[in-house]
């Protein structure tokens, strides 16, 4: 069966290596985020805080935590998938000279904000969309989780 039209055929196996590393990465991700999630409701769900206040910052500060987390994971996984000849690059003024960039590069694309400064070009650009669908996932889940604390911690008589 000719897959050319899919993916070109002499590159097959650096595409399969990005989408390995896409499936990991986003599980990890994903993983992640649900235990951070389930441990702060853990922590908070169960009992009423005496000081509300408090509590929404630390969950707040939290969920800041995981999403870096998150975005440092894809980030090492553009850092390393880079590495391989034709899996792909990330083009712009600097590329991916750094893990800096990487995480840079992850930073943009998890938010979704992409600036345009830096692109990817190959096979890399699987894991680009899928860090950008799964980022806006874990960034509503997290907003979801924020609203619902917020609306059992900020009720009246309390701080």
């Amino acid at each position: 069966m000719d897959t050319d039209w899919l993916i070109p055929a002499d590159r097959f196996a650096e595409h399969a290596l990005v989408a390995l590393a896409t499936l990991v990465v986003t599980g990890l991700v994903v993983v992640i985020h649900y235990e951070g999630l389930h441990a702060l409701a853990r922590r908070y769900g169960a009992r009423a805080p005496r000081h509300s206040r408090a509590s929404m910052l630390w969950i707040l500060f939290a969920l800041l935590g995981l999403h870096v987390l998150e975005i440092w994971c894809y980030g090492l996984g553009y850092w390393w998938l880079v590495k391989f000849p034709d899996t792909g690059f990330v083009h712009g003024e600097h590329g991916m000279d750094h893990l800096f960039d990487a995480v840079y590069f992850s930073a943009m694309t998890y938010s979704t904000v992409g600036f345009g400064d830096l692109s990817p070009v190959g096979a890399v650009r699987l894991m680009s969309g899928m860090e950008a669908i799964t980022g806006l996932l874990m960034i509503t889940w997290s907003a979801s989780f924020t609203y619902l604390e917020m609306s059992r911690l900020w009720t009246p008589g309390r701080d």
